[in-house]
């Protein structure tokens, strides 16, 4: 006798070959797990743009952003890094749009051992790009730079 008949057509539950029934996410998405190393990622230049703006409201008009790689010069015989790969960037206001950090997700997760240490290193890009915008030295923007 087939009990599927006592159930609603839209309803069935369909059971994988291994007779387990269906499978779901292994975490609600509020849990961390559920989260991608790209938004872990986003919080923490955001943590840390967040907290440089607390302390200098210069900062508050400076938009922060996160790219996957930097992009390639456009022109290929000009390397102004001489063979290293940076890990944030400056874009200076230009037509209307603010001046805009970015920080390189890959290179600085590729240099960052732990969640830890990728969170420090993003703090000291994002320290140095904003010194660099505002023309002081990194331990002005921020006492504890450099420091572990």
């Amino acid at each position: 006798m087939d009990d599927s008949s006592s159930v609603p057509p839209g309803r069935r539950r369909h059971r994988d070959r291994h007779g387990r029934g269906m499978r779901g996410p292994l975490a609600p998405p509020q849990v961390p797990l559920a989260v991608s190393r790209a938004d872990t990622f986003d919080s923490l230049v955001h943590d840390s743009a967040e907290r440089l703006r607390r302390r200098l409201p210069e900062l508050d008009n400076v938009d922060f952003a996160v790219l996957e790689v930097p992009l390639p010069p456009a022109d290929d015989a000009a390397d102004p890094a001489g063979g290293t790969v940076p890990l944030g960037g400056l874009l200076r206001a230009r037509g209307g749009r603010p001046d805009r950090i970015v920080v390189y997700r890959r290179p600085v997760e590729l240099r960052s051992r732990d969640r830890d240490e990728c969170a420090q290193l993003v703090h000291e890009v994002v320290v140095e790009q904003a010194a660099e915008l505002l023309g002081l030295a990194p331990e002005s923007v921020d006492p504890r730079y450099g420091q572990d």
